[in-house]
Formats: C-alpha cells, structure tokens, sequence
C-alpha cells in the first residue's frame, strides 16, 4: 500500500516494482498489487508514469489501511532508507509538488500523513508477512518481499551481473 501517487518515494519503489517480470510472479502463481489512497482517475497517468503494468486499486477512504493498522505521521526512526529511493528528499519533494500543480486536477491525492505497507496474503484471508511503515523511506526491500512470496528476485541496480562459471 502507498503513502500516495504523488509522493516520490513512492513513485520510485513502484518504478522498481514495475520491473519484477510478470512471468516470476505467474511462475509462482502470485499477484503483485499496488494499492493507493487517491480516486481512480489517477491510476492510469501513475502507470504511465511509472512503467507500472501489475494490478493497481485505490481505496481513496484508507479503509484498509485502518483495518491494518497503517501509520500516519512519520515515525522517529531517520536511519531507516529505502533501497529503492534514488532522489534526495529536497529534490524529490520539489518533482512531488510540481507533480501535483501540473497535474490535470491540482490534488494532493489523499492524506500525506497516511504512512503505506507491504504485505503478503493469502491464500484465503491469512496474512502472513506485515510491514507497516515507519515513515517514507522505510518501504520494505523489494526482494526481502518477493523472496518471503516464492518469487525470484530481479536485479534492481543497472549494474551488469557477473557470473562465475
């Protein structure tokens, strides 16, 4: 679950969500989705945005962010950094808010406080991995999630691979 569309940091961990392959999800028969606290009108430009091509929903009440027990307000813990964050926080603000004033509604899409999540359910109603964030660099690393899931982990650096053979 995302703090919101416009936040940056957000934006930057679902660039990097967009790039886990659809056939390692398939191959482990799981679903990737994002879900964010806005109204729906602005999931297409976010996955154009983004590159984001997975399941994407809104619950623009935060209903199921209250129902797990999501955070809002920014926690105290500043050591905590997203893998997956690339922008430093001035300059990322900076795109978040002219974002925001040159969308096609000037709206700042739902509460900025309202911290986001990661979770892994099913199958059924059984929750079995929960991570609420503490504020907005604290997202769970992609892979630590797609490992816990049964899915392979991809490269999220543009570095090449090297093999031993």
């Amino acid at each position: 679950l995302l703090q919101n569309f416009l936040c940056y940091t957000c934006k930057e961990y679902v660039e990097d969500l967009a790039k886990v392959p659809k056939a390692f999800l398939q191959e482990a028969n799981v679903r990737l989705i994002v879900i964010g606290q806005s109204s729906y009108h602005h999931i297409k430009p976010f996955c154009s945005l983004t590159g984001y091509t997975h399941e994407m929903y809104v619950d623009p009440q935060r209903e199921i962010y209250k129902t797990l027990g999501m955070k809002r307000g920014e926690g105290n813990n500043a050591s905590v950094r997203s893998p997956h964050v690339k922008s430093n926080m001035f300059l990322g603000s900076i795109r978040s808010m002219w974002r925001a004033m040159t969308g096609p509604a000037f709206d700042f899409q739902g509460d900025p406080a309202q911290q986001g999540g990661a979770l892994i359910l099913g199958p059924g109603n059984e929750v079995h991995f929960l991570h609420l964030d503490e504020n907005r660099l604290d997202h769970v690393p992609i892979n630590t999630v797609l490992q816990l899931a049964g899915v392979k982990t991809v490269n999220f650096t543009n570095e090449p691979q090297i093999i031993d053979i």
